[in-house]
Protein backbone atom coordinates (compact mmCIF):
# COMPACT_ATOMS: atom_id res chain seq x y z
CA UNK A 1 0.00 0.00 0.00
CA UNK A 2 1.47 3.29 -1.10
CA UNK A 3 1.34 6.11 1.35
CA UNK A 4 -1.26 8.10 -1.03
CA UNK A 5 -3.34 4.68 -0.43
CA UNK A 6 -2.72 4.67 3.30
CA UNK A 7 -5.74 5.38 5.75
CA UNK A 8 -6.39 8.62 6.31
CA UNK A 9 -7.35 7.83 10.11
CA UNK A 10 -5.65 5.31 12.68
CA UNK A 11 -8.11 4.86 15.00
CA UNK A 12 -6.27 2.50 17.60
CA UNK A 13 -2.75 2.94 19.18
CA UNK A 14 -1.87 3.59 22.78
CA UNK A 15 0.60 6.56 23.76
CA UNK A 16 2.19 6.26 27.36
CA UNK A 17 5.79 6.57 29.13
CA UNK A 18 7.55 3.76 30.83
CA UNK A 19 7.77 6.25 34.11
CA UNK A 20 4.39 6.94 33.77
CA UNK A 21 1.96 4.97 36.99
CA UNK A 22 0.78 1.46 36.04
CA UNK A 23 -1.60 -0.45 38.19
CA UNK A 24 -0.47 -3.04 39.99
CA UNK A 25 -2.94 -5.82 37.65
CA UNK A 26 -1.25 -4.43 34.56
CA UNK A 27 -0.64 -7.66 32.09
CA UNK A 28 2.25 -5.96 30.39
CA UNK A 29 4.82 -3.69 30.96
CA UNK A 30 6.07 -2.11 28.47
CA UNK A 31 10.03 -1.95 27.51
CA UNK A 32 10.47 1.44 26.30
CA UNK A 33 8.08 4.97 25.87
CA UNK A 34 5.53 5.21 23.10
CA UNK A 35 5.40 8.98 22.98
CA UNK A 36 2.84 11.31 21.19
CA UNK A 37 6.42 12.92 18.91
CA UNK A 38 7.12 9.15 18.12
CA UNK A 39 3.58 8.45 16.82
CA UNK A 40 3.19 11.57 15.04
CA UNK A 41 6.94 11.27 12.93
CA UNK A 42 5.19 7.36 12.10
CA UNK A 43 1.99 8.51 10.95
CA UNK A 44 3.73 11.18 9.14
CA UNK A 45 6.21 8.55 7.85
CA UNK A 46 3.16 6.42 6.54
CA UNK A 47 0.85 8.93 5.44
CA UNK A 48 -1.68 8.89 7.96
CA UNK A 49 -3.75 12.33 8.32
CA UNK A 50 -5.00 11.56 11.86
CA UNK A 51 -5.37 9.18 15.07
CA UNK A 52 -7.34 8.40 18.25
CA UNK A 53 -5.97 7.04 21.51
CA UNK A 54 -7.01 4.51 22.78
CA UNK A 55 -6.66 4.36 26.70
CA UNK A 56 -4.45 1.88 27.73
CA UNK A 57 -5.31 -0.62 30.80
CA UNK A 58 -2.10 -0.45 31.74
CA UNK A 59 -2.56 2.79 33.46
CA UNK A 60 -6.08 2.85 34.64
CA UNK A 61 -7.46 6.07 35.04
CA UNK A 62 -4.14 7.79 34.36
CA UNK A 63 -5.40 10.10 31.06
CA UNK A 64 -2.73 13.06 32.06
CA UNK A 65 -0.51 12.13 29.46
CA UNK A 66 -3.07 11.34 26.54
CA UNK A 67 -4.69 14.77 27.64
CA UNK A 68 -2.12 16.25 27.21
CA UNK A 69 -0.77 15.28 23.92
CA UNK A 70 -3.76 16.16 22.59
CA UNK A 71 -3.37 19.86 23.57
CA UNK A 72 0.43 19.54 21.82
CA UNK A 73 -1.28 17.82 18.99
CA UNK A 74 -4.93 18.67 17.03
CA UNK A 75 -4.22 15.64 14.99
CA UNK A 76 -5.25 13.50 17.60
CA UNK A 77 -8.40 12.52 19.48
CA UNK A 78 -8.68 10.38 22.38
CA UNK A 79 -10.73 8.17 24.66
CA UNK A 80 -10.45 7.49 28.64
CA UNK A 81 -10.83 5.25 31.39
CA UNK A 82 -12.85 7.45 34.24
CA UNK A 83 -14.63 6.09 37.60
CA UNK A 84 -18.26 5.73 37.32
CA UNK A 85 -19.16 9.15 39.69
CA UNK A 86 -16.86 11.71 37.69
CA UNK A 87 -18.73 14.71 37.34
CA UNK A 88 -20.00 15.98 34.74
CA UNK A 89 -18.00 19.31 34.81
CA UNK A 90 -14.54 16.96 34.01
CA UNK A 91 -16.19 14.83 31.96
CA UNK A 92 -16.91 18.50 29.71
CA UNK A 93 -13.48 19.63 30.30
CA UNK A 94 -12.11 16.09 28.92
CA UNK A 95 -14.03 16.64 25.88
CA UNK A 96 -12.97 20.26 25.29
CA UNK A 97 -9.59 18.24 25.68
CA UNK A 98 -9.92 15.82 22.31
CA UNK A 99 -11.65 13.41 24.17
CA UNK A 100 -14.47 11.42 22.54
CA UNK A 101 -15.60 8.67 24.30
CA UNK A 102 -14.63 5.97 27.37
CA UNK A 103 -13.27 2.90 27.71
CA UNK A 104 -13.96 -0.26 29.52
CA UNK A 105 -12.19 -3.04 29.95
CA UNK A 106 -13.62 -6.22 30.95
CA UNK A 107 -10.42 -8.36 30.65
CA UNK A 108 -7.52 -8.55 33.13
CA UNK A 109 -9.10 -6.20 35.39
CA UNK A 110 -9.85 -6.86 39.00
CA UNK A 111 -13.42 -5.50 38.93
CA UNK A 112 -14.99 -5.36 36.09
CA UNK A 113 -17.96 -3.11 35.44
CA UNK A 114 -21.00 -3.58 36.09
CA UNK A 115 -23.12 -1.95 33.65
CA UNK A 116 -26.40 -2.89 35.55
CA UNK A 117 -25.23 -0.85 38.58
CA UNK A 118 -26.60 2.85 39.10
CA UNK A 119 -23.11 4.38 39.18
CA UNK A 120 -22.54 2.84 35.82
CA UNK A 121 -25.94 3.86 34.34
CA UNK A 122 -25.36 7.63 35.45
CA UNK A 123 -22.34 7.16 33.43
CA UNK A 124 -23.55 6.23 30.56
CA UNK A 125 -26.30 8.47 30.25
CA UNK A 126 -23.49 11.69 30.93
CA UNK A 127 -21.53 9.86 27.80
CA UNK A 128 -25.04 9.69 25.86
CA UNK A 129 -25.95 13.61 26.49
CA UNK A 130 -21.61 14.18 25.86
CA UNK A 131 -22.51 12.00 22.07
CA UNK A 132 -19.44 10.18 23.47
CA UNK A 133 -19.46 6.46 22.46
CA UNK A 134 -17.97 3.57 24.58
CA UNK A 135 -15.49 1.67 23.52
CA UNK A 136 -14.26 -1.47 24.64
CA UNK A 137 -13.19 -4.99 24.13
CA UNK A 138 -15.07 -8.13 24.93
CA UNK A 139 -13.78 -11.60 24.30
CA UNK A 140 -16.55 -14.98 24.33
CA UNK A 141 -20.17 -15.00 25.99
CA UNK A 142 -19.99 -12.25 27.65
CA UNK A 143 -19.91 -9.63 24.67
CA UNK A 144 -23.59 -10.27 24.18
CA UNK A 145 -24.37 -8.70 27.34
CA UNK A 146 -22.51 -5.25 26.93
CA UNK A 147 -23.60 -5.09 23.60
CA UNK A 148 -27.34 -5.08 25.23
CA UNK A 149 -26.38 -2.80 28.05
CA UNK A 150 -24.91 -0.02 25.85
CA UNK A 151 -27.19 -0.04 23.52
CA UNK A 152 -30.13 -0.18 25.86
CA UNK A 153 -28.09 2.98 27.40
CA UNK A 154 -28.76 4.71 23.55
CA UNK A 155 -24.92 4.89 23.44
CA UNK A 156 -22.80 4.39 20.61
CA UNK A 157 -20.72 1.30 20.76
CA UNK A 158 -17.41 0.98 19.69
CA UNK A 159 -15.21 -2.70 20.09
CA UNK A 160 -11.60 -3.57 19.15
CA UNK A 161 -9.73 -5.98 17.80
CA UNK A 162 -12.86 -7.49 15.20
CA UNK A 163 -14.16 -8.32 18.71
CA UNK A 164 -11.87 -11.04 19.65
CA UNK A 165 -13.79 -14.00 18.82
CA UNK A 166 -13.08 -17.28 20.53
CA UNK A 167 -10.34 -19.14 18.88
CA UNK A 168 -11.68 -22.45 19.20
CA UNK A 169 -15.01 -20.90 16.95
CA UNK A 170 -14.19 -18.09 15.24
CA UNK A 171 -16.86 -16.62 13.30
CA UNK A 172 -19.29 -18.77 15.04
CA UNK A 173 -18.65 -17.70 18.34
CA UNK A 174 -21.66 -15.92 20.24
CA UNK A 175 -19.96 -12.80 20.89
CA UNK A 176 -18.69 -12.71 17.10
CA UNK A 177 -22.53 -13.47 16.16
CA UNK A 178 -23.92 -11.35 18.83
CA UNK A 179 -21.21 -8.32 17.03
CA UNK A 180 -22.53 -8.50 13.47
CA UNK A 181 -26.00 -8.06 14.71
CA UNK A 182 -25.32 -4.93 16.49
CA UNK A 183 -23.26 -4.14 13.33
CA UNK A 184 -26.31 -4.24 11.24
CA UNK A 185 -28.68 -2.76 14.37
CA UNK A 186 -26.58 0.60 13.26
CA UNK A 187 -24.82 2.13 16.72
CA UNK A 188 -21.89 -0.08 16.83
CA UNK A 189 -18.85 0.19 15.50
CA UNK A 190 -15.85 -2.26 15.12
CA UNK A 191 -11.78 -1.73 15.01
CA UNK A 192 -10.44 -4.25 12.28
CA UNK A 193 -7.01 -3.75 14.07
CA UNK A 194 -4.77 -5.78 15.57
CA UNK A 195 -4.43 -9.01 12.43
CA UNK A 196 -1.20 -9.98 14.52
CA UNK A 197 -3.16 -11.27 18.12
CA UNK A 198 -5.05 -13.22 15.93
CA UNK A 199 -4.77 -17.11 15.58
CA UNK A 200 -3.62 -16.77 11.78
CA UNK A 201 -3.45 -14.02 8.85
CA UNK A 202 -6.49 -16.65 7.42
CA UNK A 203 -8.73 -15.64 10.97
CA UNK A 204 -8.15 -12.06 10.90
CA UNK A 205 -9.22 -12.06 7.23
CA UNK A 206 -12.21 -14.83 7.63
CA UNK A 207 -12.77 -12.00 10.58
CA UNK A 208 -13.04 -9.24 8.29
CA UNK A 209 -15.02 -10.71 5.20
CA UNK A 210 -17.79 -11.31 7.78
CA UNK A 211 -17.90 -8.29 8.77
CA UNK A 212 -17.97 -6.64 5.24
CA UNK A 213 -20.38 -9.05 4.33
CA UNK A 214 -22.77 -8.16 7.15
CA UNK A 215 -22.04 -4.19 6.46
CA UNK A 216 -20.61 -3.56 3.20
CA UNK A 217 -17.72 -1.45 5.18
CA UNK A 218 -20.29 0.97 6.73
CA UNK A 219 -19.15 1.20 10.83
CA UNK A 220 -16.15 -0.25 10.59
CA UNK A 221 -12.74 1.30 10.86
CA UNK A 222 -9.15 0.51 10.90
CA UNK A 223 -6.35 0.73 13.52
CA UNK A 224 -2.85 -0.13 13.55
CA UNK A 225 -2.50 -0.67 17.63
CA UNK A 226 1.08 0.66 17.65
CA UNK A 227 3.27 0.13 19.91
CA UNK A 228 1.98 -3.69 19.91
CA UNK A 229 2.08 -4.40 23.20
CA UNK A 230 3.88 -7.51 24.18
CA UNK A 231 4.15 -7.87 20.10
CA UNK A 232 6.87 -5.22 20.05
CA UNK A 233 9.41 -6.84 17.96
CA UNK A 234 7.01 -9.50 16.04
CA UNK A 235 5.54 -7.01 13.65
CA UNK A 236 5.80 -3.07 12.05
CA UNK A 237 3.90 -0.27 11.56
CA UNK A 238 3.96 -0.55 7.86
CA UNK A 239 2.32 -4.49 8.13
CA UNK A 240 -0.05 -3.03 10.07
CA UNK A 241 -1.52 -0.75 7.46
CA UNK A 242 -0.57 -3.10 4.54
CA UNK A 243 -3.19 -5.49 6.61
CA UNK A 244 -5.92 -3.50 5.11
CA UNK A 245 -5.23 -4.10 1.93
CA UNK A 246 -5.15 -7.41 2.70
CA UNK A 247 -8.80 -7.33 4.40
CA UNK A 248 -9.77 -5.18 1.68
CA UNK A 249 -8.95 -5.23 -1.52
CA UNK A 250 -11.62 -2.66 -3.02
CA UNK A 251 -10.10 0.55 -2.52
CA UNK A 252 -13.71 2.74 -2.49
CA UNK A 253 -14.34 0.41 0.55
CA UNK A 254 -10.71 0.81 2.34
CA UNK A 255 -11.31 4.70 1.58
CA UNK A 256 -14.87 4.35 3.64
CA UNK A 257 -13.30 2.12 6.44
CA UNK A 258 -9.66 4.15 6.81
CA UNK A 259 -11.43 7.79 6.28
CA UNK A 260 -14.69 8.47 5.76
CA UNK A 261 -16.04 6.83 8.56
CA UNK A 262 -13.71 7.41 11.32
CA UNK A 263 -13.75 11.60 10.53
CA UNK A 264 -17.42 11.74 10.99
CA UNK A 265 -17.62 9.44 14.28
CA UNK A 266 -14.18 11.20 15.51
CA UNK A 267 -13.56 14.34 14.04
CA UNK A 268 -17.15 15.46 13.27
CA UNK A 269 -15.83 15.52 9.48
Amino acid sequence: MTVTDAPLVDTHFHLYTTDMPITPWAWHHPPEDATAEQFIDIMDRHGIGFGVVAAASLYGQYNDYVIRSMRRHPRLRGTAFVRPETDMYTLERMKADGIVGIRLFFRRVPDPPDLASPEYRLLLRRVRDLDWHVHTLVSGDALPAVIDAVEGAGVKLVIDHFGKPDEALGVNCPGFKALLAAVERGRTWVKMSAGFRMPSRDAARGYAQALLRVSGGERLMWGSDWPFAAFEDKTTYAQAVANLRDWVPDAATRRLIGAETPMRLYFGA
